[in-house]
């Protein structure tokens, strides 16, 4: 074995980017996976385990939910604790959340040589507790692992060049892995009354997007006159500010939430995707559906090639303004060529 890994993962993007790096890793290195618990309950959390053979976490540390401060020191403490029994070579971490700050935190401190997966992308929005945490932790990071040209681009403007790998996005290994079992999984659209094309798949959890109810239920109110059909899975953060609104939409499906390989299923046969989630823009883009952000900015900047992604908040113009175009050019390829994980593996090994 090349040296010992110790992996942090705590919520539904990272269990998916895991599934596809963690059995590359494992030809070469020993690793040590810790859950954090940050997404804990089946739908936000086994599933992913379930249906990607994620292999069962040697750590679990059951934080939960809390404040941004009180779950990320939680966290904190509860990883260095796990890092000082192991004192692993490297502590490989993933994506924005607060298990990634508290993880990337807890190993500098402790001198551990801290590995970013999907390190450099900025929204340049630093309301948002996910920019603070990608930034904070491709700052204390010895290895950056950048999905594309731009983040790597970014890197570099904040003086980030050493250590600095151009992979591709793991996420783009498993998409393409599991298409076989995406075009099996036919069944969902009939067991939730949907034909292919005819709908919207949205997903919509940001705190920008519903920390006010009322602009929430403006919003679903005015999609739901336009009649066409929406099936959106609601987060547990969301579904509270729904239980008013929910008899009274017609046409948006509320579901509860859903797995990887049911959201790509959606996605894929969706007329449109409606989002504010970074990840499922860029699934949208790599499956050839069309894209609305929900948001005023995005860190995947490559999705907005030629109108495969669009940006328009919650206004409602915009929206469907977006809905009645479509985009006029074939895509790019800017996430890579589908072996992010083997790179990302060659380059620890180049340095252990």
């Amino acid at each position: 074995m090349a040296g010992h890994i110790v992996s942090i993962i705590g919520a539904r993007p990272q269990f998916v980017k895991a599934a596809a790096l963690s059995p590359v890793l494992r030809r070469t290195f020993k690793e040590t996976l810790v859950h954090t618990g940050q997404h804990y309950d089946y739908d936000m959390s086994r599933i992913f385990f379930e249906e990607l053979s994620i292999p069962e976490p040697d750590h679990h540390l059951e934080v939960g939910s809390g404040s941004h401060g009180w779950q990320t020191g939680q966290m904190l403490e509860k990883i260095e604790k796990v890092l000082l029994q192991t004192m692993p070579d490297w502590v490989l971490v993933y994506g924005d959340t607060n298990s990634t700050l508290a993880a990337a935190l807890a190993a500098s401190k402790l001198h551990i040589p801290v590995g970013h997966v999907e390190a450099g992308l900025r929204s340049y929005n630093r309301k948002m507790p996910e920019e603070i945490n990608r930034v904070l932790s491709d700052h204390v990071s010895a290895i950056l692992f950048c999905p594309t040209r731009t983040a790597v681009n970014c890197l570099a403007k904040e003086g980030i060049t050493e250590g600095v790998h151009l992979t591709g996005d793991v996420m783009k290994d498993l998409l393409e892995s599991c298409q076989e079992r995406i075009s099996a999984n036919g069944k969902t659209l009939a067991s939730l009354g949907l034909e292919q094309g005819s709908y919207l798949y949205m997903t919509l959890h940001r705190a920008e997007n519903t920390e006010s109810s009322e602009k929430l239920a403006d919003f679903l109110a005015e999609l739901d006159r336009r009649g066409q059909q929406v099936a959106f899975p609601v987060h547990p953060r969301t579904r509270p500010l729904l239980s008013d609104l929910e008899t009274r939409l017609r046409n948006i499906r509320l579901l509860a939430p859903v797995g990887y390989l049911t959201s790509l299923t959606l996605t894929r046969h969706a007329r449109a995707v409606l989002t504010d989630s970074g990840g499922l823009q860029k699934e949208a883009y790599l499956l050839g559906v069309p894209c609305l952000t929900l948001r005023k900015e995005t860190e995947w900047p490559e999705t907005l090639h030629d109108g495969w992604n669009c940006l328009v908040g919650l206004d409602s113009a915009p929206l469907f303004s977006g809905l009645a175009q479509s985009p006029t050019q074939p895509r790019n390829s800017p996430f890579g060529d589908g072996h992010a994980c083997e790179k990302i593996v060659q380059a620890l090994e180049s340095v252990s």
